[in-house]
This record gives C-alpha cells, structure tokens and sequence, in this order.
C-alpha cells in the first residue's frame, strides 16, 4: 500500500506565496515521475507541473510563477507558488508514478487534495 499525504493549503492573497508538500510513504520500490494538478469548482483537473530526473514541466499558466522540486531520499514532492492570482484558486493534489517491487507494474497514485484559495 502507498499513501500520499499533502500539506501547506490554505487562504492567501493576492501576490502571496504558499508552498505545498507531498509525502509518499509505504511499499516504494522506484519513484518515477511526480507532480501536482488543480482542479477548480465546475472545471476539469489539469496539470500545473512534474518532474523526473530528466527535468520539469509546467502549465504556461503558471511558468515563472511556480517551482516543483522533489527530495527522492524523503519520496517528497513540493511545489512552491509565489505571485498567486485569484484563478489559482482551486484543490490541488500530487501524484506519484512508482512501483512497489522490482517486477511490479509502475502505477499512479493520488493524494486527497489541499485547498488553495486566493482572495482579499
């Protein structure tokens, strides 16, 4: 079993900065790809950011603004997010792309969400 726990919601405005952290923890044998997605009320989830040892990606949307970073001793994935805008404003949630045994297949796995909202 695997778990994702994130942390670091919460209420900011305009122009704040707030950073969310993401643990793995449980049966991980190799961490692949992890990242962060959002989803708004009424709208889809989409992809703000990822990163694998080749490199990162980002939502044009969010380029310059957020930064994704992981610590692979700690299986942690973080995504710090400065310049909010009130459109940033949604429940964000990690996943990690991992297996947990040498001839297992690599799976998805998702946190349970945090909450950001930015407003005055």
């Amino acid at each position: 079993q695997v778990q994702l726990v994130e942390s670091g919601g919460g209420l900011v405005q305009p122009g704040g900065s707030l950073r969310l952290s993401c643990a793995a923890s449980g049966s991980i044998f190799s961490m692949y790809a992890m990242g962060w997605y959002r989803q708004a009320p009424g709208k889809q989830r989409e992809l703000v950011a990822s990163i694998t040892s080749g490199g990162t990606n980002y939502a044009d949307s969010v380029k310059g603004r957020f930064t994704i970073s992981r610590d692979n001793a700690k299986n942690t994935v973080y995504l710090q997010m400065t310049a909010l805008k009130p459109e940033d404003t949604a429940v964000y949630y990690c996943n990690a792309d991992l297996n947990s045994g040498a001839a297992a297949s690599v799976r998805r796995y998702w946190g349970q969400g945090t909450q950001v909202t930015v407003s005055s």
